[in-house]
């Protein structure tokens, strides 16, 4: 059996002294060095350890610019932190950086040994990601990763759920943050505590307060007696807050509060609440355009930036669909007591063609259509027509007729609900939650229709993709 060859960078000698003795009693090949530079010399010279423990507060040459030149002198070197208590924005950092994993001191034997033994058997980067990852979150909530992509999300998440700091998850609706956020609750030491999940878009700014934060009585007309918000609901748990580019900006001062000081008072208090939540947050809006229009707060966006989860839209990883569509017939067909169909390889070509821009939340409404409906042809062809050949209707002996009736009135109501939307937003400045209501519609079902008609503020719809 192969003995690993382990680099010990700490500037401790006592440190130094324990973790030889330990790993060495563990069959290890054991360096020891008390510096930075000492550790960079060590690889330079040779021959490259398998991973390297590597203490994250040094005098002169620091822990993190040792990670980051070990990092380019050997790209893929597996690099454990160790690190005090109080070094957590260190730790993040490091995470960006490319550590492997982190140990805080003083910790267990077996801990450090474990994750040692993790950290080596974790594949080369260069070797095939074929395995699929899942992580049941739920009886019916499951996160699946099968690109590298979403290997790399979930990797993310399980370092960061370690770090008490706020997550900010960024992407398109429907791609699975909610999903990410109970990942990452799952994975962190609060599992067994409260998870909330908090719309910002789906409330009032007055009822939002409230919501968040609770109320005392006399507070407004209605308010007879106390009421606890979510925060103090979720003490020493985990709360999400979707949509949070949505939130007004009276309330993100005030949720920049909690996040600075952990305190807050009741809408019409005055005790002020302290409170051990962890904020996790989502948005699909453009960071930038958000904070140079005034609608997101900078000073909020850096302190809820702490670490940053970028989800990729179902377009960019279409090796996932066919796992999906698996996934979701079976979880619809036990909610629904129904007899699961199958998923045919027309379903499947067809589902991989087609762009879904409400990505995971579209797909599994498009899954439970077809549950309901029961007809494969009439499903896949609400994703194109043209496809109705791949799925053998062609093997009927009748050839579908371009440009059909059915296709020529979904397309005249699909340029009447564009039109209509476009003059509600022009109407009202592009305040989209007016617009919804004089629509009457929901908000989001808005913000849907305007991604999947391209409709943009500064300029003219693009011309509207042709399904038929």
């Amino acid at each position: 059996m192969r003995s690993y060859r382990i680099l010990v960078v700490d500037d401790e000698p006592e440190m130094l002294a324990y973790l030889r003795t330990l790993l060495e009693l563990n069959s290890y090949e054991v360096e020891t060095v008390s510096s930075g530079n000492d550790a960079l010399d060590a690889v330079i010279r040779g021959p490259v350890p398998d991973a390297v423990l590597l203490d994250l507060v040094m005098p002169g040459l620091d822990g993190l610019e040792t990670l980051d030149r070990l990092q380019h002198l050997r790209p893929g070197l597996k690099i454990i932190m160790l690190s005090c208590v109080n070094a957590t924005r260190k730790v993040v950092d490091a995470i960006r950086l490319g550590a492997q994993d982190y140990l805080t001191k003083p910790f267990q034997e077996a801990d450090l040994l474990s994750t040692l033994k993790r950290c080596l058997e974790k594949r080369q980067a260069s070797e095939p990601l074929s395995v699929t990852e899942r992580e049941q979150l739920s009886p019916d909530l499951c996160f699946i990763a099968a690109s590298a992509a979403m290997r790399k999300v979930r990797a993310d998440a399980a370092q960061v759920a370690k770090i008490n700091v706020p997550v900010l998850m960024l992407g398109e609706s429907g791609v699975g943050k909610e999903v990410v956020a109970r990942l990452i609750h799952k994975l962190s030491p609060r599992a067994h505590r409260t998870f909330l999940k908090v719309n910002c878009a789906a409330l009032p700014s007055e009822l939002l307060e409230s919501e968040l934060f609770g109320y005392e009585p006399g507070a407004f007309t209605g308010a007879t007696r106390p009421k606890p918000g979510k925060f103090e609901l979720c003490n020493h748990g985990t709360i999400l807050l979707d949509e949070i580019g949505e939130m007004p900006p009276s309330l993100q001062a005030k949720l920049l509060h909690v996040l600075q000081d952990q305190q807050f008072s009741r809408l019409g208090g005055r005790t002020t609440i302290s409170v051990d939540v962890r904020i996790l947050a989502a948005t699909n809006i453009n960071i930038q355009q958000a904070i140079a229009s005034k609608r997101l707060r900078e000073d909020l966006y850096y302190r809820l930036n702490a670490f940053t989860i970028n989800l990729p839209p179902l377009r960019e990883r279409r090796e996932e669909i066919p796992l999906l569509l698996r996934h979701f017939m079976a979880s619809m067909a036990e909610r629904y007591a129904r007899p699961p169909l199958p998923i045919s390889e027309a379903l499947i070509a067809a589902c991989t063609r087609y762009h879904w821009p409400g990505n995971l939340r579209e797909l599994e409404n498009f899954v439970k259509r077809y549950l309901i409906l029961g007809d494969e042809n009439v499903i896949i062809e609400e994703l194109d027509p043209a496809n109705i050949t791949a799925a053998g209707v062609e093997s009927s002996g009748r050839r579908p007729v371009e440009g059909d009736l059915k296709s020529l009135v979904r397309g005249l109501k699909d340029e009447a609900e564009m039109q209509a939307i476009s003059e509600a937003l022009d109407q009202t400045r592009w305040n989209r939650k007016e617009a919804a209501r004089m629509l009457n519609i929901s908000y989001k079902a808005l913000l849907y229709k305007i991604r999947q008609y391209g409709i943009d503020a500064h300029a003219k719809p693009k011309a509207m993709r042709q399904i038929a």
